[in-house]
């Protein structure tokens, strides 16, 4: 297999895997062997944009894996991910709805360990970094992911 061919397998898979999650997320009545395969296939999904993507990919897959471990309540790892995605985000000059959600990663992150000051400080932020949404529907998607941070 030549390098052409081995990015068009690795991009395969890690969208393939990104949308699985979010099969995954949806799910309402996910088993504890449904939980273990949403963690593997956002670990998955971020490996494979890490052989061939850039920054902004590197971003979205760690967001995805802060809110996999938000949703399962396993805070420590969901904060850790959040800080890896807010980092690339500011050491890449990463922006707008991308850098909306780094900060409600780590809101969500935060509510989840039960950090309740930390969580409200991250929102705000998020709510702040809104305003530089440019497209409408990006913002008022991003308005209601925020709001459902409970």
């Amino acid at each position: 297999m030549n390098e052409e061919e081995k990015k068009q397998v690795h991009k395969a898979l890690a969208v393939n895997c990104f949308n699985a999650v979010w099969d995954l997320l949806d799910k309402t009545d996910r088993t504890p062997e449904e939980d273990m395969k949403m963690i593997h296939t956002a670990h998955c999904s971020r490996y494979h944009w890490g052989e061939i993507g850039t920054p902004l990919e590197f971003q979205r897959g760690e967001w995805q894996i802060s809110r996999v471990y938000s949703v399962l309540g396993m805070g420590q790892a969901a904060l850790y991910h959040a800080r890896c995605c807010n980092d690339t985000c500011s050491e890449n000059g990463i922006g707008d709805f991308d850098l909306a959600f780094s900060l409600e990663a780590l809101a969500r992150a935060h509510k989840t360990l039960g950090n309740t000051g930390e969580s409200e400080g991250f929102r705000g932020e998020a709510l702040e970094a809104a305003k530089s949404i440019e497209e409408k529907d990006n913002r008022d998607y991003f308005l209601s992911e925020l709001d459902s941070i409970s």
